[in-house]
């Protein structure tokens, strides 16, 4: 079955799901690591990839045994605690960063397939 991104079809086969994962999750990455040296952490982008990934595992598995907003919810809860962790920040500094993140990454992922262009 094709997979559609931004109205294209793409082949759809697994190679295309770990490509579009991975590019994914350095983009949130970077997006983790610019916005955390903006609020002062001093950790590297090892971190900051660690952080995106342990974010999508933890959405993947609540999203597995939940799905809908609700998996949102809890997921985030639990990105909010592992990224308090990994930055060894407060609760409410991770919510902060975390919020700032999720809005720069809407707007990056509003931005990022127009600048190419098209496929």
């Amino acid at each position: 079955m094709p997979l559609t991104i931004g109205g294209y079809e793409l082949p759809g086969s697994l190679l295309w799901a770990v490509i579009l994962f991975v590019i994914g999750w350095i983009i949130s990455a970077i997006i983790i690591y610019v916005i955390t040296k903006v609020f002062g952490q001093k950790e590297g982008f090892g971190t900051a990839f660690l952080a995106a990934l342990v974010g999508a595992i933890i959405y993947a598995i609540v999203y597995l045994f939940l799905g809908g907003l609700l998996a949102g919810i809890i997921a985030g809860i639990g990105w909010l605690i592992a990224l308090a962790t990994l930055y060894e920040m407060s609760g409410l500094r991770a919510l902060v960063v975390a919020v700032v993140v999720w809005l720069v990454a809407i707007v990056v992922g509003w931005f990022l397939p127009t600048i190419v262009g098209p496929l």
